[in-house]
């Protein structure tokens, strides 16, 4: 036996189970969405002022007005929750501009030529939108406590109200994502961005009850996403607050319009690129 043939073979590298590769390859694109996020942090920072001004401001004249029945609790614990959800929002909705400005800058075709799914690219960029919104929630969370806000911090409901602001945010992330797909150009992009978002607002459960709405509103709200984020935050954030919609219900909603909108951008991600 020749010195070459005593080598030992070098171990075969083995091709981890779909399941696994799919997770791996979405963190690795969320991971590279955060480090973005690292080297340039005034996005987040900006960003939080409108929901800050909501809360000071609005939040603070209508709880002198009483104008809206809140049931048991103050207007500032049933507001806080809605804007956190709102802050949430406004940073995922223009999170598909960002894969315009790839597109542009040729990162995207990068991405599509690379060995992970389409579903695994769109899944790190929506968990990537998740986990942007997490800062955004500590100042608000900062705030409400400073404004006292009857805060439930028990671990079990901070974990809680975490998950839901990481799925709801992901969620309408997929959705700026399906937008971008859709119209291909900044311009129309922020567009549209724009028309969405306060419609999305108030058409749900964030500043006011569903039940003081028109009939005709009371709809929309229903199928709205936000309605139910807006609702599970309600209940894991604020003690003595009653949810709309059993929690179960809520985290429902949020998790299958985040699987069905992956799919949907899944399916329209290599369109942007043409």
């Amino acid at each position: 036996m020749t010195s070459l043939e005593r080598v030992e073979r070098p171990a075969v590298w083995a091709e981890p189970p779909a399941p696994v590769r799919f997770i791996l390859d979405s963190w690795t694109i969320a991971e590279g969405e955060l480090r973005k996020l690292r080297h340039d942090p005034t996005e987040l920072l900006t960003r939080a002022v409108q929901p800050l001004l909501w809360l000071l401001v609005f939040g603070q004249v209508m709880a002198q007005t009483r104008a809206i029945p809140t049931g048991s609790l103050g207007y500032i614990d049933f507001l806080a929750p809605g804007i956190l959800a709102q802050s949430a929002l406004f940073s995922a909705i223009f999170f598909g501009i960002a894969v315009i400005w790839e597109r542009d800058l040729g990162v995207l075709h990068k991405y599509l030529v690379s060995p992970a799914s389409r579903s695994a690219l769109v899944t790190g960029k929506a968990l990537a939108g998740g986990l942007r919104s997490l800062v955004q929630a500590t100042m608000v969370y900062a705030l409400a406590l400073v404004m006292g806000v009857h805060l439930r911090l028990d671990p079990l409901s901070l974990v809680g109200v975490c998950l839901v602001v990481v799925i709801g945010s992901a969620a309408f992330a997929t959705f700026s994502l399906v937008i971008a797909c859709l119209v291909r150009t900044r311009e129309r992009f922020m567009g549209i961005g724009q028309v969405l978002t306060m419609p999305l607002f108030f058409a749900s459960s964030a500043v006011y009850p569903i039940s003081i709405m028109p009939d005709w509103l009371q709809v929309i709200a229903h199928v709205n996403p936000l309605t139910y984020q807006v609702d599970a935050l309600r209940g894991l954030m604020i003690q003595g607050s009653v949810e709309s919609f059993p929690l179960a219900l809520d985290f429902a909603v949020l998790m299958a319009s985040t699987v069905i909108l992956i799919v949907i951008a899944a399916r329209l991600y290599p369109r942007l690129a043409q």
